[in-house]
């Protein structure tokens, strides 16, 4: 029995060294090398040209009828009158659903790159906000503006960077385009009709950069660094709808259960029982490469996780937010609908959930768990709508280094890492031809700027601004 617990107390110490040097060894990356020339250029035109793109009403709406397109085709006369070098010099396209291509000729067309972004914004309740939404007002050393952060700052920004190389002589390696859809925020078609048109041409981009992650604080347990945040995938996301039905009656003599109780049970039951944890590639990467930069106890967590999995499950279940959204599918019910009548028993009773899809689950495998997991056929679950995860792009390829290298050099001393974006963007159409697209929102933000997207008193510090051109330049000089 002594020579039992002698060889299970070794064991015992066996395990926990094992801990300790793996969690020693789990130290930071060398970091991609930083370009460290200045970039000089005119940062008052960047802030002036992105200040007269947001004055237009480019509000895109599921009911086409309450759009305004003059102000989509005076948004688009207005690049042409911002940036005449670049529409001298490059080949402008139009195609259907209000998508734009602009095609910079380099010295080869093999590998093109494409650069991304939606000139359409969400609608806006101007009553709420402090400034005029569409007047391109200047307050407190930021823009403020609907569409100033999502995601005319890096339209705007694109162009001017090309501006200033054209008007300079540079000619890129391979071709450059701007791929700019109008009606992103209602999922439209015009990124997808641009997709098309590469696929008939045979276009194989080497890059495709589009919004998502940006350079931002306190966004990972335990690092106090700035990070900036590349996206390498996209959850996928679909709309469901619960419906119980009943013979409705006076709420006077309710039976023991009325259709909302049973959609209330059905959401308890969704909401206490998350789906299943995956480390996606995405999640991987960030992981080894910002875990290496925390504190000892987290480091300990992210340097064995074949051990301590559980525990991060735990932290994420208990906590939710970005980090919980990093490991698995979501669930956020936002819509319930009963009786019109307080003393009604509604003859029918609806519930509507957004989930966003982890890349290890389906659309299908989310209905099936949800239908599983309600355990009871008096409620009906159907999809609304919805879109698998992307395809999951390469890290190990020029095209990442490009963008790791742009962030790295503008953003000196930002901890640059992939990521999965949780949020859905026009750059899924690109999957279907290339595993190279990367998603970076090219700014700093703070928390404030990062809830004004879709928010009130959307806006971007002019430093912010000034970045992100420098970003493009230093990005479009490796193409």
């Amino acid at each position: 029995m002594v020579e039992f617990f002698i060889g299970l107390g070794g064991l015992v110490v066996l395990f926990f060294a094992v801990i300790i040097i793996r969690t020693l060894s789990f130290k930071p990356k060398k970091q991609v090398e930083v370009d460290d020339s200045e970039i000089i250029y005119d940062k008052d035109k960047a802030v002036s040209n992105l200040q007269e793109l947001v004055k237009f009403k480019t509000i895109s709406y599921k009911n086409s009828e309450l759009e305004d397109e003059k102000e989509f085709e005076g948004f688009i006369s207005k690049l042409q009158e911002l940036f005449p070098n670049v529409f001298k010099t490059c080949e402008f396209t139009r195609f259907e659903d209000r998508a734009i291509l602009i095609k910079w000729k380099g010295k080869t067309n093999k590998n093109p790159a494409v650069m991304m972004s939606h000139y359409d914004v969400v609608p806006v309740n101007e009553d709420a906000w402090t400034v005029a939404p569409f007047e391109g007002v200047i307050k407190d050393g930021a823009l403020y503006g609907r569409g100033v952060a999502d995601t005319k700052v890096t339209l705007s920004a694109s162009l001017t960077a090309s501006e200033h190389l054209i008007i300079e002589g540079f000619t890129p390696e391979r071709d450059v385009y701007f791929a700019f859809s109008g009606n992103e925020e209602i999922n439209g078609k015009g990124a997808k009709n641009i997709v098309n048109y590469f696929k008939e041409i045979g276009v194989e981009p080497e890059i495709v950069l589009d919004e998502g992650g940006a350079v931002v604080e306190n966004v990972f347990p335990g690092v106090k660094s700035a990070c900036g945040l590349i996206g390498i995938s996209e959850k996928g996301m679909i709309d469901v709808e619960y419906k119980c039905k009943s013979n409705g009656g006076h709420a006077s003599a309710p039976k023991p259960h009325t259709p909302v109780g049973i959609l209330s049970k059905a959401c308890v039951n969704i909401e206490n029982n998350p789906f299943k944890t995956h480390l996606t590639k995405p999640v991987k990467e960030m992981f080894d490469t910002l875990g290496r930069n925390s504190t000892f106890v987290y480091r300990m967590i992210f340097a064995n996780l074949w051990c301590f999995k559980w525990v991060l499950d735990i932290l994420c279940k208990k906590k939710g937010g970005e980090l919980n959204a990093l490991m698995r599918t979501t669930v956020a019910f936002t819509q319930m609908k009963g009786s019109s009548a307080s003393n009604v028993i509604p003859p029918e009773a609806t519930m509507v959930s957004n989930i966003r899809i982890n890349p290890m689950d389906t659309v299908d495998s989310v209905l099936d768990y949800l239908k599983k997991t309600v355990g009871d056929d008096s409620v009906e679950i159907t999809k609304i709508h919805g879109i698998n995860p992307s395809r999951i792009s390469r890290t190990d390829v020029i095209g990442y280094t490009m963008v790791e290298k742009a962030v790295a050099s503008t953003w000196k001393g930002a901890l640059v890492s992939p990521y999965l974006m949780v949020q859905c963007s026009d750059s899924r159409h690109y999957g279907e031809i290339s595993d190279r697209v990367y998603r970076f929102s090219a700014m700093d933000l703070t928390s404030e700027e990062r809830a004004g997207i879709h928010g009130n008193d959307e806006h971007v510090r002019l430093s912010s601004i000034i970045k992100s051109v420098e970003f493009y330049i230093r990005l479009l000089k490796q193409c």
